[in-house]
């Protein structure tokens, strides 16, 4: 019989409602720079999820995460789930970055390739986002999930709907 040691985490966030109450008055970018530099407070998902370290400018987000235990699925490597969520952030937001005051957007698809496997042991990875074509309508976006060694984990593409705010 094998024992397991029990493993516990604990988090908190933030009333996402505070953070959403600035939509439709900043530009993407200037909603991205503000949670940044903590004058609003980053959305759940980073704590959830235990993003770090997010970086923006006009078109191009990046954000790292470090694996840990929590992250993995039965096959002891960390979930897809995760990982998509990573790519989804920083090409999504990397959209943001791009959208006037008064202007939303939500993905449309996400199109995600794992390349590598990921475990504690990988160390921190490095998720880049980068805005590939902008129009009226959509836009479509590229990350690329990166290891410390600069090799591609994980690669996604994302189409956004963008609509003006009510």
């Amino acid at each position: 019989m094998t024992q397991t040691q029990e493993r516990t985490r604990t988090f908190t966030w933030s009333d996402p409602a505070a953070g959403a109450a600035h939509l439709g008055r900043r530009s993407g970018l200037e909603l991205m720079q503000a949670m940044i530099a903590g004058e609003l407070a980053a959305p759940p998902i980073m704590h959830l999820v235990d993003m770090s370290r997010m970086e923006a400018e006009e078109g191009r987000v990046a954000v790292e995460l470090l694996p840990q235990e929590f992250h993995y699925n039965p096959l002891g490597t960390v979930h897809g789930g995760v990982i998509s969520t990573l790519l989804d952030t920083a090409a999504a937001c990397a959209v943001h970055t791009t959208l006037p005051a008064g202007v939303g957007y939500t993905s449309l698809d996400l199109n995600v390739k794992f390349l590598r496997p990921v475990t504690v042991d990988t160390g921190l990875l490095r998720c880049e986002g980068t805005v590939l074509q902008r129009g009226r309508r959509t836009a479509l976006a590229e990350a690329r999930l990166t290891d410390p060694a600069n090799r591609l984990v994980a690669h996604a593409t994302s189409t956004c709907l963008i609509f003006p705010l009510p």
